[in-house]
């Protein structure tokens, strides 16, 4: 356990940080009106 402990807390703070991204883009993207072309999942 001791071996994934430091990849375990990188992978969750990635994981958080990749759905507000998801989360975040496209409403940013909306609000602003640029319609950039982002493909939205």
């Amino acid at each position: 356990m001791g071996t994934f402990g430091g990849y375990t807390r990188w992978a969750v703070v990635f994981l958080i940080i990749f759905v507000l991204f998801i989360l975040l883009v496209p409403g940013a993207v909306g609000v602003s009106g640029t319609g950039a072309g982002y493909p939205v999942m």
